[in-house]
């Protein structure tokens, strides 16, 4: 739920870059710290992906850090 939150905080007109990923990140972070490091020290960063889904349920946009 927290992700969700802060996702639709951060998210504005559908918009997503680096910057807004951070933030998501930091509401799943914020909850177990160490998560985040232990998946960045394997494969050197952590893999994310967002989707922005329109009121009709498309997804209008993709980012992905692999």
């Amino acid at each position: 739920m927290s992700v969700d939150k802060a996702a639709r905080g951060v998210i504005h007109e559908g918009r997503v870059d680096d910057g807004i990923l951070n933030m998501v990140e930091m509401a799943f972070r914020a909850y177990d710290p160490c998560h985040g490091c232990a998946t960045h020290a394997l494969p050197g960063q952590m893999p994310l992906r967002i989707r922005v889904i329109g009121p009709e349920g498309r997804v209008v946009q993709e980012i992905r850090r692999d």
